[in-house]
């Protein structure tokens, strides 16, 4: 990082004692918390320690088995997305991908429907959020520097962000235990904004927990869909076994059926399409820990860079999962390059620990992944099938 003492590391017994083994020892830091304040606030993804933990606590509830097996939220939305690829042209398969995935985060953890797939009536609300996430990405990657980033259009973006999700969570917050208890016994109109008003009234903290939900349930999705279907348009004998699979489990032409839970589950090669996609493309290639206090790392002392590292209170130590995934030295290949896109690896080989972690490790591991891991292999599902 610009102006400052940073560490940088791919070694898995680094990352394993920050995300593990040290977890104390290591936070988000201020510096970053600085950096993402303006749009994330106290949400879970922009502190530590106790706050952090509280969190945590209350949104892993949320995320249980019959919550992600719940279909009928991607349902609503991929049938929104077909019309969008008819018709034989070229088209921008990110955008709609975004579209489709704004759409369902905002859905799954507000209730509120954005339609940006299928209506213009927002487009406002989503070309603020995709600036936001441009700017955000300049002020994190500058640094120190980063009050060069121009911030009047950002500010205005969060004010949009902050307009559209008012109301909701007013609505929420007015509601009474009872209300929200019966609710989430019912599952009618249930959302994660609905299950954080049980635990805590303070908008603020729903307004910041939701924000985090938003662009993590986005960004993931989005982008790790965008590189399978691009590998998998660039390996036709790829799309042909997934096809195969897939037909083999919810039919063919007008007798198959959508996906289940249980169907999704249950198709192997689908779930080594993603877990290869995820290696060589992680949609967080980049990650950051800061130390809270004076410690070290495992390794890169010495002169041979095999003894500890002392690492200073404040020294930010940035980890590269993409790096890491592709070490060609931790892993041994013998049927096929480290960086070829082969989901058939997955068949025999199982990577040694700590590294393959494309949604982190230890006790901050993402509390969405079986979400996100569904969402993906439903959309894949489906469109395979329409591919024929």
């Amino acid at each position: 990082m610009l102006g400052s003492r940073t560490l940088f590391t791919s070694d898995p017994e680094n990352i394993r004692a920050m995300l593990a083994t040290q977890f104390n020892d290591f936070g988000k830091g201020e510096r970053f918390r600085k950096d993402w304040f303006d749009l994330m606030g106290n949400g879970i993804f922009n502190v530590d320690g106790s706050a952090w933990h509280e969190s945590r606590q209350r949104l892993r509830s949320l995320f249980t088995r019959q919550r992600v097996s719940d279909l009928a939220c991607f349902e609503r939305h991929v049938q929104d997305m077909i019309p969008m690829l008819g018709g034989g042209g070229t088209v921008d398969v990110k955008d709609i991908l975004s579209r489709f995935a704004l759409d369902v985060s905002a859905d799954f953890s507000l209730g509120r429907h954005v339609n940006s797939l299928t209506s213009h009536q927002n487009d406002e609300f989503f070309d603020a959020f995709e600036r936001i996430r441009h700017i955000q990405s300049l002020i994190e990657r500058l640094g120190p520097l980063n009050f060069l980033v121009p911030r009047r259009q950002f500010r205005q973006d969060l004010e949009t962000l902050n307009d559209f999700m008012k109301p909701t969570i007013e609505k929420a917050v007015s509601m009474t235990a009872e209300e929200l208890e019966e609710m989430d016994k019912t599952d009618h109109g249930w959302t994660l904004l609905h299950a954080c008003a049980s635990v805590s009234r303070d908008k603020r903290w729903l307004r910041d927990e939701m924000v985090a939900i938003l662009i993590a349930g986005r960004d993931t999705t989005a982008t790790t869909m965008s590189w399978a279907f691009y590998e998998l348009a660039r390996n036709p004998d790829v799309l042909a076994d997934l096809r195969r699979e897939i037909e083999l489990t919810v039919g063919v032409g007008d007798s198959a059926r959508e996906p289940t839970y249980k169907d999704l589950k249950s198709m192997t090669f689908a779930t080594h399409v993603l877990n290869e996609t995820l290696r060589l493309y992680p949609n967080a290639p980049f990650n950051i820990r800061a130390a809270v206090k004076d410690t070290n790392l495992p390794r890169g002392g010495g002169p041979d860079g095999n003894s500890p590292v002392g690492v200073r209170a404040g020294t930010q130590v940035i980890y590269s999962t993409h790096v890491l995934q592709l070490r060609e030295d931790l892993n041994a290949y013998d049927f096929a390059p480290i960086d070829e896109f082969c989901p058939r690896r997955w068949d025999s080989w199982t990577p040694k620990p700590w590294t393959y972690i494309p949604f982190n490790g230890g006790p901050r591991i993402c509390v969405g992944q079986q979400l996100a891991l569904t969402e993906m292999a439903y959309v894949i599902a489906l469109m395979v099938l329409m591919s024929v």
